[in-house]
């Protein structure tokens, strides 16, 4: 075998560090706006040059509504925002066929929606109705939207952050599980600590937030989501990644004792997908080309906190969210020893 020159080796490095250079330009830009989320920003910064899409959950005033502004700052996209009620129609989001009558004859032209952006922020989504949440859903998985007989592609890249108050559930339409599993990661914005709250009032005199300058143009981060593409997850890891998902199946063969106890219903092959997507954002993050177990302890939480549905039992005591992933895979064999550490860390 052929050792590689300096000079290959070289070029061989260059596109991972300038990846792992976008990518943490990108946290530190919206960090410096939001103050006191270094995980959630991580998480959504991930959900972005993944080329997915995310559910925010937060008790209201914790920065999810800057969050997202300060991602399309920094990032060099278009920001859109919806304000989710009860009475929003889908055409109110995708957009209408209009009578335009201003030429010779009259004919139906196409008026886009807010949907049409690169970054959407669908703020409170659970407090529109059923129908409305669909059009959305629809719209993020088939990245386009039909009206009439017309079908209309949707900005490349297309990204939805949807938020959501835990809180006041009065008057609100949950997400069905069909529809969270469409969301690559839930991530959750919890209160920030005594120094972030600090500087968080130390900025009450500003008459406006100051998002940040783009970090990169557009086309950068095309290639950015390409690169991520690249990385490769090894074999052995993405045995370990179907493990996971087998064992959350309350009544597959393979389901873990936990999950035969706690669950109504475990995570889809979309969840694998969904750790697998964001634990090549962690390697290449650290300069990487390939996934480790480290990567995938990160992408385990956020990317099943929201797919495993809790028995009434396990609701009743609490047993939700990552209190539920640690209580299901605790009783998988043979996890590598980073994800023991992750898990043992969750309060069940």
């Amino acid at each position: 075998m052929t050792q590689e020159t300096p000079t290959a080796s070289g070029r061989q490095d260059a596109p991972r560090a300038s990846g792992a250079a976008r990518i943490r330009a990108l946290e530190e830009a919206v960090g410096g706006t939001i103050l006191g989320q270094g995980p959630a920003i991580r998480e959504t910064v991930a959900c972005l040059v993944a080329g997915g899409h995310g559910l925010l959950e937060g008790a209201p005033g914790m920065g999810k509504t800057l969050l997202v502004r300060a991602l399309a700052a920094a990032s060099g996209l278009t920001f859109s925002r919806i304000q989710f009620t009860p009475d929003l129609l889908p055409a109110d989001i995708t957009g209408t066929e209009v009578l335009d009558a201003s030429g010779s004859g009259s004919t139906f032209t196409f008026r886009p929606g807010p949907l049409f952006g690169h970054v959407i922020l669908a703020d409170e989504v659970n407090r529109a109705t059923p129908r409305t949440q669909s059009a959305l859903i629809e719209a993020m998985a088939e990245r386009g939207v039909t009206v009439g007989n017309e079908r209309h592609a949707l900005p490349d890249p297309f990204c939805v952050l949807a938020t959501q108050n835990p809180i006041e559930m009065e008057g609100t339409f949950p997400l069905p599980e069909a529809q969270l599993d469409r969301f690559l990661l839930k991530i959750l914005v919890p209160p920030p600590d005594e120094d972030a709250l600090v500087g968080i009032l130390e900025r009450t005199d500003r008459a406006d937030a100051v998002l940040p300058e783009p970090v990169m143009p557009a086309e950068e981060l095309h290639r950015l989501i390409d690169e991520i593409r690249r990385v490769v997850v090894p074999e052995p890891l993405l045995r370990q990644v179907a493990r996971w998902v087998r064992a959350t199946s309350p009544f597959g063969l393979e389901a873990s004792d936990a999950a035969r106890r706690t669950l109504r219903l475990g995570a889809s092959p979309r969840g694998g997908e969904a750790i697998c997507r964001v634990a090549r954002v962690s390697a290449l993050r650290d300069g990487r080309s390939y996934v480790n177990t480290e990567d995938l302890a990160w992408a385990l939480r956020p990317a099943l906190r929201h797919r495993l549905l809790p028995s009434f039992e396990a609701e009743a005591r609490g047993l939700v969210g990552d209190a539920l992933v640690a209580d299901v895979l605790h009783d998988v064999p043979d996890l590598p020893s980073e994800v023991e550490r992750v898990l043992d860390q969750i309060e069940r």
